[in-house]
């Protein structure tokens, strides 16, 4: 019997550049607490928001993807043509098929490239990073584009307490590609679908899945903090880090407490950068990881070289932490 041949590619990867995309409309706590008879202060002290970006009626998903996707090819100096993997971590893409991914990679003027969406809610672009930098390294892709991105006005109840305040709407991205040294950690992920009911839809009197988002916040809370510092000291570990090795920490935007109570649990040293784009871009899902490391690299908080831990978790409830070079 013939042998199978099998192909491999780069040694190591590593992200080439950040692109990011916000709504123009920039929505204060002011537009929004009437409607949750609620008030700035309120929201402030339960989330950390200030203001967030809402798409234009006639703005999709896609086009903010399409923006971000633009802005982190320019960044990267990457020829487009190149690209021959496209990765979406979405949950509001407006078609049930066909997927975002190859329409935006069609818009993109890409050739013929692997196109997929990848639906992990709030973990989608740190799944997106581990997948792509397996892609490299198997030898199934040369250079992919990783995006998260949501509108998620589009499944918001606006007088829902729990959630309306949160949420916002935006698009990252990133390139992967190969690298002559480790520049993507070894990714750690996994969920925990007994929880599912923790962030899913509204119910309506049928018992059928309603069109707008609900969250158990309390719980979700309690989650993210206990279950999710532990998952990113792993890939500290896995990485072959510690902490006292990281220099940024970009987890997930979903709330400025679970945030400074996270780097709290893992006893991240004083010195460590922390993303919080939530008070102003509040909670994005899958484009939270990627807008708030593209903020920090414009911002020049986040410098080249630096080691960042990255973390992505919510709906599923799925989760993915790595330790990426910045670029």
């Amino acid at each position: 019997m013939k042998a199978l041949a099998q192909r491999t590619g780069a040694q190591y990867t590593r992200i080439l550049g950040f692109g990011g995309y916000r709504p123009q409309r920039l929505v204060p706590n002011s537009e929004i607490v009437e409607a949750i008879d609620s008030s700035d202060e309120w929201i402030q002290e339960r989330s950390g928001v200030r203001t967030r970006h809402f798409a234009r009626d006639d703005e999709t998903m896609l086009d903010m993807a399409e923006s971000a996707a633009r802005d982190a090819i320019a960044r990267s100096g990457v020829d487009p043509a190149t690209i021959d993997g496209v990765i979406l971590g979405s949950v509001t893409h407006d078609m049930f098929t066909p997927a975002a991914a190859p329409m935006l990679a069609d818009r993109l003027g890409l050739d013929s490239p692997v196109a997929f969406d990848l639906s992990a809610a709030c973990a989608g672009y740190c799944h997106g990073i581990g997948v792509a930098s397996e892609l490299v390294r198997a030898g199934s892709a040369s250079t992919v584009l990783v995006l998260g991105a949501e509108r998620l006005t589009s499944v918001l109840d606006p007088s829902d307490r729990g959630t309306a305040f949160i949420f916002g709407d935006g698009a990252g991205a990133a390139i992967v590609g190969a690298s002559d040294h480790v520049g993507i950690g070894p990714t750690i992920w996994g969920s925990d679908g007994a929880a599912w009911e923790a962030i899913r839809p509204n119910v309506l009197e049928d018992g059928s899945p309603g069109p707008t988002i609900t969250m158990q916040g309390q719980s979700v809370f309690r989650w993210a903090v206990w279950s999710m510092a532990p998952v990113a000291l792993r890939a500290i570990d896995a990485a072959g880090l510690s902490v006292d090795d990281i220099d940024v920490f970009i987890p997930h935007q979903a709330n400025v407490r679970i945030i400074d109570a996270m780097a709290k649990q893992m006893k991240l040293p004083e010195r460590v950068v922390i993303a919080r784009d939530i008070v102003d871009t509040a909670n994005t899902s899958a484009a939270s990881v990627p807008l708030a490391a593209e903020r920090l690299v414009r911002e020049g908080q986040a410098k080249s070289g630096d080691l960042a831990l990255q973390i992505g978790f919510g709906a599923g409830l799925a989760y993915a932490a790595q330790v990426v070079e910045i670029p």
